[in-house]
């Protein structure tokens, strides 16, 4: 296809000059990067914002977007082009790994301190079914939770999908792999789905990060696990780096990095090391300093 040909949906047109703008400019602000085949996905929100806002056709949409001074139209778009889709105790056995594996070693790490605080951090939280599967987890399999402080904090890029995160309303499908036990103690039916219990809710912390932006992630610092699972396969090898160092920065030495299944530290960054517990590989930051 010639840099002038152009795609159309409806009247508005955005031609491929016009796109690999966008593209760019996208990327920078977000260190999320869009391959050709998800040329149509793109279009598609693209033309639903310039609609929305009432923009005579893409070109006047994309000077608003990026000269908006609020960043208000930015972050509805980030809304519209990140995916969110997962359900309760996804890779269930990185959660018995963490309780199995990765906390008896941090409590023994800190054996020696008074520091009886754990910190986890859950990034992307999506509409919150990680965050909230990590709590139960704890609730309900580690056996040593009394005798420690744990403060979980989950972090988006997505406004509205943070907003459905708090309030914690699912559908079947998000719940399909929970113990019935556990859905009957955590939830309550509420029409067609499920609504989780306020305790559960005020367990975590909800947050926006952007993780290309040094002044989103600087505060976040001094934890002992991270989830970020399949967040990084929207990257490119650039963003993947430079989110390697942040989760770097954001770990206590010792701590330990969770990707997902697809996802491997070692293909971004001598930075961790992986370390292969019976439930599954999970990647540590360093005791000592690099």
């Amino acid at each position: 296809m010639s840099r002038t040909a152009l795609r159309k949906t409806g009247e508005i047109t955005i031609s491929e000059e016009d796109f690999n703008k966008f593209r760019e400019f996208f990327y920078r602000k977000t260190g999320i990067s869009f391959e050709s085949s998800k040329r149509y996905f793109v279009d598609k929100r693209l033309i639903d914002r310039v609609n929305a806002t009432g923009s005579e056709n893409f070109r006047s949409y994309f000077i608003m977007l990026r000269f908006q001074a609020s960043g208000e139209e930015l972050q509805f778009l980030t809304n519209a082009m990140t995916v969110n889709e997962t359900y309760f105790m996804r890779e269930e056995d990185q959660f018995k790994c963490l309780v199995d594996s990765i906390l008896p070693e941090i409590m023994k790490r800190k054996a020696a301190t008074r520091n009886r605080l754990i910190r986890i951090w859950s990034i992307p939280s999506s509409s919150g079914e990680e965050p909230y599967s990590i709590a139960m987890c704890l609730l309900e399999r580690w056996a040593d939770i009394h005798e420690w402080d744990i403060e979980i904090i989950s972090s988006d890029i997505d406004t509205g999908i943070l907003h459905k995160a708090k309030i914690g309303r699912y559908s079947e499908r998000s719940i399909q792999k929970l113990p019935k036990a556990w859905l009957n103690k955590y939830f309550r039916r509420v029409g067609e789905g499920y609504q989780i219990n306020d305790d559960l809710r005020e367990a975590v912390e909800f947050t926006r990060v952007n993780l290309t932006e040094p002044a989103d992630t600087r505060p976040y610092r001094n934890f002992d696990v991270i989830f970020c699972r399949n967040l990084l396969i929207y990257f490119d090898d650039v963003s993947r780096k430079t989110a390697a160092e942040c989760f770097y920065d954001a770990l206590t030495p010792g701590g330990f990095i969770c990707l997902g299944h697809s996802e491997s530290m070692s293909r971004i960054s001598p930075l961790f090391k992986p370390r292969k517990f019976p439930e599954a590989v999970i990647y540590q930051r360093p005791l000592e300093a690099r």
